[in-house]
């Protein structure tokens, strides 16, 4: 009963893990867009934050599995389990997007393989994000077997995503008022997890097992989420209110905006874990 917080090591993981392939690949996008040189140096240069955080995530996912080896033993499956696939998928990306950083970093990366190269990692990317929504896909879990849980996993990167996209590139000093549809692309992903997070809260109270019923794994479900909205409009707001003036946001408040948003993330991340229940000998709804 809770908001899930014993699964700490995987609520991180999946938020973080989430968030910075869904930067990664608007980053990408930026440099596939040809900045000058020396600006497509800085953009690089600022992707360190990315492989930071990617690196702080793969330690909690092996820290929830006990050991490395048994992560390492949890690839063998791979096309068959979808815990094989995720971690094969995440090594995959964070293994090409750190090799083409690097290279680009000392500046042996040819443009026309680095281009290639990039869109080949956006893919992975992609691959990344699907691949950990569907690892809770499991049908004798009534509360996670459902799109709900899928579709707000894929939309962390949506969410988060951008605005960490927008924090790393204006550390690099890019002008990102040229870059004002990331802003659309969270709005829209806020407004979406919304109305999954409202049609679901509906649906929890037709799901029930012989045991127990699914609106009383998170009695706090209602204000838990509400608490998620505020952190997500308020980072969000952080992230608009300088472009409303025709100005490029403040590093400080950029990086408020992606604390808060993670944050409201990992508000949600919680209260799905929370939501876990096995089917018992029936379930109802």
């Amino acid at each position: 009963m809770g908001a899930g917080l014993h699964e700490y090591p995987l609520i991180f993981f999946t938020v973080i893990g989430q968030s910075v392939a869904g930067a990664f690949i608007l980053m990408a996008l930026v440099l596939l867009m040809k900045p000058m040189q020396e600006q497509h140096h800085k953009i690089v240069m600022s992707m360190f934050g990315l492989w930071v955080l990617m690196g702080v995530g793969f330690l909690l996912s092996m820290l929830h599995m006990g050991s490395p080896m048994r992560a390492f033993n949890s690839m063998i499956r791979v096309g068959h389990s979808a815990l094989s696939n995720e971690i094969v998928s995440g090594s995959i990306f964070f293994a090409l997007s750190g090799i083409y950083w690097l290279l680009s970093l000392l500046k042996k990366m040819p443009k026309s393989v680095g281009n290639i190269w990039l869109i080949v990692t956006i893919i992975c990317a992609a691959i990344f994000i699907y691949a950990i929504s569907r690892v809770y896909q499991i049908d004798t879990v009534p509360t996670w077997f459902n799109h709900y849980g899928s579709l707000q996993f894929i939309l962390t990167s949506f969410i988060a995503g951008p605005v960490l996209a927008a924090f790393l590139l204006r550390i690099a000093s890019y002008d990102i008022n040229n870059i004002r549809f990331f802003i659309l692309i969270s709005i829209v992903a806020v407004i979406a997890s919304s109305i999954l997070v409202t049609a679901q809260g509906f649906e929890l109270g037709s799901i029930q097992s012989s045991v127990q019923k699914a609106s009383e794994l998170v009695p706090d479900y209602a204000s838990l989420m509400g608490w998620r909205t505020v952190c997500l409009t308020l980072g969000l707001a952080f992230w608009i209110y300088p472009h409303v003036k025709m100005k490029n946001p403040s590093i400080i408040g950029l990086l408020v905006a992606v604390l808060l948003v993670i944050f409201g993330e990992l508000i949600g991340r919680g209260i799905f874990y929370g939501l876990h229940m096995t089917v018992g000998m029936a379930v109802a709804g």
